[in-house]
């Protein structure tokens, strides 16, 4: 008997889509391995933690690049290089809680405004057609 895990095995040990398993495969986040002669493909062991490793980087905001980039840092065991990483998004997730935070600041203005505004008129269509910023 041949060891390991078929992709449908693997797929729901993961919790996830054996497409989904596909689309890491292609992307070169998850070895494929060699297809023996008449027989069906057999992940180890560790490949239902690799996928668990994919899906909590992307639960932190990681792209799959960057995913792809932590996966092979994992296995060179660099420190300085993974927590660079780490900062630049962190950074770049404060960036993006500003921008969000603005945007709902501006939905609340407009939000009120048409609360306050009289029949037929509608300040988000206002706004939104206004070639002026929503600052």
């Amino acid at each position: 008997m041949q060891s390991g895990m078929t992709i449908g095995r693997l797929a729901e040990a993961a919790g996830i889509n054996v497409e989904t398993i596909r689309y890491y495969q292609r992307r070169g986040l998850l070895d494929e391995p060699r297809k023996p002669l008449g027989g069906h493909r057999r992940y180890p062991p560790d490949a239902v933690r690799t996928l668990a490793f994919i899906r909590r980087a992307q639960q932190l905001g990681f792209s799959l690049e960057e995913v792809k980039s932590l996966l092979a840092l994992a296995r060179g065991s660099n420190a300085k290089a993974t927590r660079a990483l780490a900062e630049a998004k962190y950074e770049l997730l404060g960036t993006r809680v500003a921008q969000l935070n603005k945007m709902r600041k501006q939905l609340e203005r407009l939000i009120a405004a048409s609360k306050r505004a009289r029949d037929g008129a509608d300040p988000m269509i206002d706004a939104l057609f206004s070639e002026n910023d929503l600052d």
